[in-house]
């Protein structure tokens, strides 16, 4: 029985994946992010772009021009593994690009001139837990692609090729500009999926008030305050979420609203592994330099990114 209407919302303009665009260097983790891609283009009945990038070879530096297409090895290849991997997923809405160069390059041009409703990375972290960071690759892509990006991480965990499925999704919010565009896509996989939908919201931990060394004692009322204070504040956070519904919603199950006090990321996820999150939808905060965001240590985005043992949905703002 679909879900009972909250609030009644002006009707929503609803998510409408017609082309998804994965990028693959034929590793175990370009198959793993091809597995999640497969089984959204099948949800949603979209066309699947397979892209490739062959690095540029010696002679077109020296302005010779590409070898024609019988003689280039390299890219008759890549063609025949890109129709094979399409033949073994039985894929009939499929197209493969190749392009020669980087492959941060190859996802910029291919983007610029594919329309593409999605973009799928397979990714590996890097550094360890000091430093978070996706690769210099994945993360500008992350930050400068125009479409969602679903990024499956180094610790996704992937089921089997012929069995991933979007049983429960995961929406964690700050209630900002880049959350509110992510949640249309929370609720139509949710809904597109017959999933469970959880919104999570984490406040900021309130610090204990130092003076000097020594913990200032609040005293009993003010502490009574400050719980009273924190009490009042997670029940505005429930009331927020709890009208993000739209009236014409068509869940199948009652979703759950979730709010905790402490630090993000840690709090995202642990949800996600309380409640087994198939998939994890936020928004990504927009930053001026893509690369430096990327050395930024404990970036709440990229820590998500690097531990989620399922894939992350990300929009910018």
């Amino acid at each position: 029985m679909a879900a009972t209407a909250h609030i009644a919302e002006p009707v929503r303009k609803r998510v409408d994946i017609k082309r998804v665009l994965v990028a693959t260097d034929f590793s175990s983790t370009s198959q793993r992010a091809f597995a999640y891609a497969v089984a959204v283009a099948q949800q949603y009945d979209a066309e699947l772009v397979l892209v490739h990038a062959i690095p540029p070879e010696p002679w077109e530096t020296a302005s010779l021009g590409p070898l024609p297409h019988d003689l280039d090895l390299n890219r008759l290849e890549a063609e025949r593994a890109m129709e094979q991997i399409a033949e073994e997923a039985h894929l009939t809405r499929f197209r493969h690009r190749i392009e020669r160069g980087s492959v941060g390059n190859a996802l910029r041009s291919v983007t610029q001139h594919e329309v593409a409703d999605l973009l799928v990375l397979g990714t590996h972290g890097r550094g360890g837990l000091k430093k978070l960071a996706l690769g210099s690759v994945a993360e500008e892509v992350l930050r400068l692609a125009s479409c969602p990006v679903l990024t499956v991480g180094p610790k996704a965990i992937l089921p089997s090729a012929d069995s991933v499925q979007f049983k429960t999704v995961l929406f964690a919010t700050d209630f900002g500009s880049a959350c509110a565009k992510a949640f249309r896509y929370a609720l139509s996989f949710a809904e597109n999926c017959k999933a469970q939908l959880i919104l999570l919201h984490i406040a900021d931990p309130i610090r204990t008030i130092n003076v000097g060394l020594e913990p200032l004692d609040l005293g009993g009322y003010l502490q009574n305050e400050l719980a009273g204070s924190q009490a009042e504040m997670r029940e505005q956070s429930a009331r927020k979420l709890w009208k993000l519904i739209p009236s014409d919603a068509r869940l199948a199950v009652v979703p759950k609203y979730m709010v905790e006090t402490g630090f993000q990321a840690e709090g995202i996820l642990n949800a996600s592994a309380t409640y087994k999150a198939d998939l994890i939808v936020m928004g990504a905060n927009e930053v001026r330099s893509p690369r430096f965001a990327s050395h930024i240590p404990w970036a709440v985005t990229h820590q998500v990114l690097c531990e989620a043992r399922c894939p992350v949905l990300t929009l910018r703002n």
